[in-house]
């Protein structure tokens, strides 16, 4: 098992069980993983947008993340106007990066970006998986990240060396936090304000 079967298992016992995917080659090896999972459904997109919006939709209607599969910075930036949108209405989504390998990155390729920048800004969570030992636990990080509170997407950056490499690491649990309390004083705050209004309005 590698890797990207690592990460494919995770998602699935953790409750992942859609992927929207427009892959590229960094993904090969998450696709294979696919292939050998029959509990994960894939879905592919002739566009990022169309995946990262049908995720979005997806995670809304059910409450569930499903993932995307990304094809490095300018396929997640293809697909980052829909991420603006889950971020806003709080849609649990877990994107999956593919990345070069960890020791061509020094090269500059031409694909080449920094993704972490790039993702930061509509992800609730970052982090990349540096070595097939670290996908499994880095994938339940992400899948809990993404129920919140608050909910919202993640993005699991997936180097090709980690998911096309051997590991003993095949699945890790991932949790989902209930919902938190209100707090007593912002709801007061609230409700002075409306008290104390005019012609109050409420957006929600």
């Amino acid at each position: 098992m590698n890797g990207a079967d690592a990460l494919m298992r995770t998602l699935v016992e953790n409750g992942v069980t859609a992927c929207f995917a427009n892959p590229g080659t960094s993904e090969m090896q998450f696709v294979s993983a696919l292939d050998g999972q029959p509990a994960m459904r894939p879905v592919l997109c002739l566009f990022e947008g169309v995946a990262t919006g049908a995720a979005d939709g997806y995670g809304r209607m059910t409450g569930t993340p499903a993932c995307t599969l990304l094809h490095l910075g300018p396929g997640y930036g293809n697909g980052l106007a829909n991420l603006h949108n889950a971020r806003r209405a709080y849609t649990p989504i877990v994107n999956v990066v593919g990345d070069h390998a960890t020791y061509h990155r020094q090269y500059d390729a031409p694909l080449n970006s920094d993704i972490p920048s790039i993702v930061a800004a509509n992800s609730l969570w970052v982090k990349s998986a540096d070595s097939p030992d670290e996908v499994a636990a880095v994938t339940a990080e992400a899948i809990t990240a993404s129920h919140g509170p608050p909910a919202g997407p993640v993005s699991l950056i997936l180097p090709a060396d980690a998911a096309w490499t051997d590991t003993s690491v095949t699945f890790a649990p991932a949790s989902r936090p209930g919902p938190r309390a209100p707090d007593g004083e912002a709801v007061e705050a609230a409700a002075r304000a409306i008290r104390s209004a005019k012609a109050p309005v409420v957006l929600i």
